[in-house]
């Protein structure tokens, strides 16, 4: 079986081992970092930080998407997350995925560089699909029951595996009816969004049925679910966030969209070496 891998602008990015997505947020209202990363020297900065540390991808988000944010304007959007991704790719040699949902800032994205588009509403958004067809990058579309004002105030399922699988089968009929190459696209559970604890731990405990589908990326890093699990909501969360990543590794997942990238690189080469001796 041929392995998998993301054709990401001028890079070729295989999946044959666990891939790092390095989170950068150039928000106010992240739910864990917001305002630590906002302005060009400080996001630099981390962009080195998590370079140095393992990251395989740095993923740029300018809208906050934690329950109850609230819309961003798109010239905003822009001016957050543009001049930040122009910067990071004069200064160094990775690969730039944008955390958007925007056709605008889809196609000014793959015009100033990036090499990956990252999506929590999963190119519903108008002109999403016809931006992202003719960027020609990779694709992560994210299932999210409602909207993340609202998500989390009741999300319901009868077989949330099953619903999310069908979710995914639907968008990517879609994608490649618009022209996407299927081969190009990441799916992504989306825990935390619109999910329960319960809803979470289901979805994660069969990654390998969505892996079948297309390769999985993940992202719960830090977030309700880590503390729920651990009974206490004032503990850090890292150690908890890594173990969580590194369990959806070993049930499928491709990628690892985290915060704390020492931590998680340090748990992914123990975890090969122990596998592969």
């Amino acid at each position: 079986m041929e392995t998998p891998s993301l054709r990401c602008g001028g890079r070729t990015l295989t999946l044959e081992i666990p891939r790092i997505m390095g989170i950068l947020n150039v928000t106010p209202d992240s739910f864990s970092d917001g305002g630590r990363f906002v302005g060009k020297d400080k996001a630099l900065a981390h962009v080195d930080h998590m370079l140095q540390a393992g990251a395989d991808i740095i993923d740029i988000g300018g809208e906050s998407t934690r329950p109850g944010a609230a819309a961003v304007p798109l010239q905003e959007e822009l001016d957050r997350v543009i001049p930040v991704l122009e910067a990071i790719k004069e200064r160094f040699d990775t690969i730039v995925s944008v955390d958007t949902s925007k056709a605008t800032v889809m196609r000014e994205a793959a015009a100033s560089g990036a090499g990956m588009l990252n999506d929590v509403r999963a190119l519903c958004e108008e002109g999403a699909l016809a931006e992202a067809a003719e960027s020609g990058l990779p694709v992560c579309i994210m299932h999210m029951q409602g909207q993340p004002r609202t998500m989390q105030l009741e999300p319901v399922y009868d077989e949330v595996v099953a619903e999310v699988i069908d979710f995914f089968k639907g968008r990517l009929q879609a994608a490649e009816s618009s022209g996407i190459d299927v081969n190009q696209i990441c799916i992504d559970p989306g825990f935390g969004f619109g999910k329960t604890l319960c809803h979470n731990v289901e979805l994660a405990q069969n990654l390998g049925k969505m892996a079948a589908i297309a390769p999985v990326l993940t992202g719960l890093s830090r977030k309700r679910m880590i503390a729920e699990m651990l009974g206490d909501h004032s503990l850090d969360r890292t150690m908890g966030s890594v173990v969580a990543a590194l369990q959806c590794v070993q049930n499928g997942a491709s990628i690892v969209r985290v915060h704390d990238v020492h931590a998680m690189a340090q748990a992914l080469t123990i975890w090969q070496a122990m596998r592969t001796g």
